[in-house]
C-alpha cells in the first residue's frame, strides 16, 4: 500500500462521511432500527457507509474491504484489509451527545498501520500521517488539502496518579473493579473511539475495555494510539491485539501509554 496515496483518501472520505452524519444529526428526528444483534442503526450510519465504502472501492479496488454496515463483508478473510465503522457511537448520536466518530483503518498482516478518527460534532480529527506519526488536524478541514496539523504523543504517566478514560455507554462494575486496581488521579467517560484518541494525545494514560467490541470499532483508534507511541494489548495476557480474527470480534483490551504498569485482570 502506498501510504502517500492512502492518507489523503481516507482523510477526505472521513470528512465527507462526517458531513453527511452532521446533516442528519442537525436535521429533524430520524428513525432508529435494530440490527440482528440488537445494536441500533440509523440512516446516518448507512449514508456515511455508502460514501466511504464507495470511495474506498473506487480508490483501492484490489484491497479487501470490511465494513460494519455490510454484513456480507463480515465473512471475508485475510490479514490485510481496509476496515470501516462509518458511525461509531450510534447511541451517542441518537441521544445527540456528540461523542461519535467516523473510523477508517488499514490493517496489514494483522496490525492496524494507518487510520483516521473523525469526531464531527467535536470538530476533532486524528490520523496517522504517511510516515506513521499520528497527528491531530486543527482545521479548517478542507476536503482537498489538510489544514494545520500537530504531532501527538502519549503521556509519560505518573503511576501514582493516573488519568483513566472509560466507556460512557458501557461502564460497568467489571470496568470499575479493574480501574480500582490503579492509583487514579482522575477518571473520565467518553463515547466511541474518542477514548483511543485521548490516550494518543496524552489526555488519558489508560483506557481499559471490559466488554464486547468488534475490529471496526477499534482499528482506526488503535492505529492512532500506535502512531502516538502507545500500545493496545489484550486484557488477559497483555499481548498485542491482533486483527483479522474469525468474525472480527475482539477480546477485552487495554489501550495505554507504555509507561503505565499494567495490572493483571
Amino acid at each position: 500500500m502506498n501510504y502517500e496515496q492512502l492518507i489523503p483518501v481516507i482523510r477526505r472520505l472521513a470528512l465527507e462521511g462526517g458531513a453527511k452524519i452532521m446533516e442528519i444529526y442537525n436535521g429533524p428526528d430520524f428513525d432508529v432500527k435494530l440490527k440482528s444483534d440488537e445494536s441500533p442503526v440509523t440512516v446516518a450510519d448507512e449514508a456515511a457507509d455508502a460514501i466511504i465504502s464507495d470511495g474506498l472501492r473506487a480508490a483501492f479496488p484490489d484491497v479487501m474491504l470490511v465494513t460494519e454496515e455490510q454484513a456480507d463483508s463480515h465473512g471475508l478473510t485475510g490479514d490485510t484489509f481496509l476496515i470501516v465503522d462509518p458511525l461509531d457511537g450510534t447511541k451517542e448520536f441518537i441521544h445527540r451527545r456528540g461523542d461519535f466518530t467516523v473510523n477508517i483503518a488499514l490493517v496489514e498482516n494483522g496490525v492496524p498501520t494507518r487510520g483516521v478518527v473523525y469526531a464531527p460534532a467535536k470538530e476533532r480529527l486524528f490520523y496517522t500521517a504517511a510516515d506513521g506519526q499520528s497527528v491531530e488536524e486543527t482545521g479548517p478541514f478542507g476536503l482537498d488539502a489538510a489544514g494545520e496539523t500537530k504531532p501527538i504523543s502519549v503521556s509519560e504517566p505518573d503511576n501514582a496518579a493516573l488519568l483513566i478514560v472509560a466507556s460512557k455507554s458501557h461502564r460497568d462494575q467489571a470496568t470499575e473493579d479493574y480501574i480500582n486496581k490503579y492509583s487514579v488521579s482522575d477518571s473520565k467517560s467518553a463515547g466511541s473511539s474518542l477514548k483511543f484518541c485521548l490516550v494518543a494525545t496524552g489526555e488519558a494514560d489508560l483506557y481499559p475495555r471490559v466488554g464486547r467490541t468488534m475490529e471496526w470499532d477499534t482499528a482506526a483508534g488503535h492505529a492512532v494510539v500506535t502512531g502516538a507511541g502507545g500500545k493496545v494489548v489484550r486484557f488477559d495476557d497483555h499481548t498485542d491485539l491482533q486483527y483479522g480474527k474469525e468474525g472480527y470480534a475482539n477480546p477485552f483490551f487495554i489501550a495505554t501509554a507504555p509507561g503505565v504498569k499494567l495490572e493483571k485482570a
